[in-house]
């Protein structure tokens, strides 16, 4: 079998460099990696570089990866939620008309690339636009630990549902129907049972991580056999997964190797066409649209009685326009239905969106807590479960997030404090779980401006907020919500470095904890306590 690096182009890495020194810069001015790939494609596209089949190799390999991961974190039962299906099928059809309908305009006022079009090229690239970006929101929300949030949940459901209707297209428009065997694939149902066994004995290491890499590459190839699309395969893989206990920890170990990779994919949606003036025009036209395509998110989420903080939210992980454009754009452009030069177009519209998108992400509770009372308006007066009130007066301490480190801070502390304490975990499964085991906690989010709308008395006898969700942003976003809140009672935090314990202390916390650095101190501290002897 022909190595992998043998197809390694004498100038990919030079191009994986020249990625690096981008994504540095911006990095440097509070903008995510990522846009600086973007912008290392296009100065890359500008004097005429062309990527080598190693680039091409490790983006397939990222989506794939990226795909996989998102599996092992999705419960098929949240595809089933209307505020998922409902949302994300009545948003297609409504921008996909619109924006045909905006075509069709467009092509009476002169603008060569519209011109010659009929409804039926309007309604393709409509529906190529309707799409939102799954790599670049799975992406985002994986920065700022919030994947497993009502409104990450929410956004990656209505991302999965497009996925499944872009694969439907697909189908159907290359003529291309899974083949008989594609039956077989209903084997992968009770088969998931070794899959789960295997994983319980790969233990933590590199066997871990090797598994998952093989069930995610398999799942690809077995699914493309059939004739389906393999990144489906290994979304599916991933999904079969997802119940077992060790799945966040493949999914995170994964982390790593899936960010490397997709560094070619965000460079290739770079180089993928060279605009010209009037690409650009259109591209920018599509922009200025895309406004509209949130606002009508926000609408939605709202009609399927969603807190309007939540709904905003979501839709902003959705403000993009998606990957899907290309694969849309090259089947037209094959087929003869579209001119190619709506290749670049596309192209062009993705990435200036993703551009513009990234820096939202930062200031979005800001531009909420300024908006706020506006957005209140469009919100329904009943809710779904997880979105209602709670009364918590009664409360002294409280813990967001209530994984392992919160769960045994919870343990540790709560006879202090007796039935005055309360942890707060954005995973709803995991809420189930701890409050099976007689532990107070309710499901929320830290980081939600909204949280404190949804327990309105719960800063009157507040005397300790301790911080350990898994993101050191998510801690930064909590802590930085209690102190516009006016609360005045003690916050501690946990982080893994010494850069992080600063950034929090300036924000006014009084008590960090380096769960790394820490860790020694405490395991050394617990001998004594149990051997008098040690030491001596």
């Amino acid at each position: 079998m022909e190595s992998i690096l043998l197809s390694i182009d004498p100038s990919d890495p030079i191009w994986i460099a020249i990625a690096f020194v981008f994504g540095f810069a911006v990095k440097l001015i509070g903008l995510p990696p990522l846009v600086g790939f973007l912008f290392a494609g296009f100065m890359l596209n500008a004097i005429g570089a062309e990527g080598g089949t190693f680039l091409s190799a490790t983006a397939d390999l990222g989506i794939t990866l990226l795909l996989f991961t998102i599996g092992l974190k999705l419960k098929l039962s949240s595809l089933t939620k209307p505020e998922v299906w409902g949302v994300a099928s009545i948003h297609m059809v409504t921008l996909t008309l619109l924006i045909a309908g905006l075509v069709m305009i467009f092509s009476t006022l002169g603008f060569s690339l519209f011109a010659g079009l009929d409804f039926n090229s309007a309604l393709l690239i409509g529906f190529a636009l309707s799409f939102s970006s799954t790599v670049f929101a799975i992406k985002i929300l994986d920065q700022i630990g919030a994947t497993m949030s009502r409104h990450g949940n929410i956004a990656v459901g209505v991302l999965v549902v497009q996925d499944i209707a872009a694969v439907v297209f697909l189908a159907a428009s290359t003529g291309k129907v899974p083949e008989i065997w594609a039956v077989g694939l209903l084997l992968l149902i009770p088969l998931r049972h070794l899959l789960h066994r295997i994983l319980q004995h790969t233990g933590h290491g590199e066997l871990l991580v090797l598994y998952g890499i093989v069930l995610a590459l398999g799942g690809a190839d077995v699914f493309e056999l059939v004739g389906m699309k393999g990144d489906v395969g290994a979304l599916v893989l991933g999904m079969l997964l997802a119940h077992h206990p060790k799945a966040k920890e493949m999914a995170n170990a994964l982390l790593s190797f899936k960010d490397l990779f997709l560094v070619g994919f965000f460079l290739s949606v770079g180089m993928t066409a060279l605009p010209g003036l009037e690409e650009m025009m259109i591209a920018s036209i599509f922009i200025v649209f895309l406004p509209i395509k949130v606002a009508i998110y926000f609408g939605l989420f709202n009609l399927f009685k969603l807190r309007s903080s939540t709904s905003w939210r979501s839709s902003l992980n959705l403000a993009n326009y998606s990957e899907f454009g290309l694969i849309v754009g090259t089947l037209c452009t094959a087929a003869g239905w579209l001119p190619v030069e709506w290749l670049a177009i596309f192209a062009i519209t993705m990435s200036m969106s993703l551009i513009v998108s990234a820096p939202i992400t930062p200031v979005r509770d800001k531009l909420y807590n300024q908006w706020r009372y506006r957005f209140k308006r469009f919100e329904r007066r009943q809710r779904i479960e997880g979105e209602e009130d709670l009364d918590l007066h009664h409360i002294e301490a409280v813990i967001f997030g209530m994984g392992r480190v919160g769960s045994a801070v919870y343990d540790s502390i709560e006879k202090d404090f007796e039935s005055r304490i309360v942890g707060v975990e954005i995973d709803a499964d995991r809420v189930d779980r701890l409050c099976e085991k007689n532990r107070t906690v309710v499901n929320g989010d830290a980081t939600n401006p909204d949280f404190w709308a949804r327990a309105p008395s719960l800063l009157q006898g507040l005397q300790w907020v301790l911080l350990t969700l898994p993101s050191h942003q998510a801690n930064i976003a909590a802590a930085t919500h209690l102190k516009e809140m006016g609360y005045v009672g003690k916050i501690a935090s946990i982080s893994k470095y010494d850069d992080e314990i600063e950034q929090l202390k300036k924000l006014g916390v009084d008590h960090t904890f380096n769960i790394y650095a820490q860790a020694g101190i405490g395991f050394a501290d617990d001998l004594k306590r149990q051997h008098d002897c040690f030491g001596s």
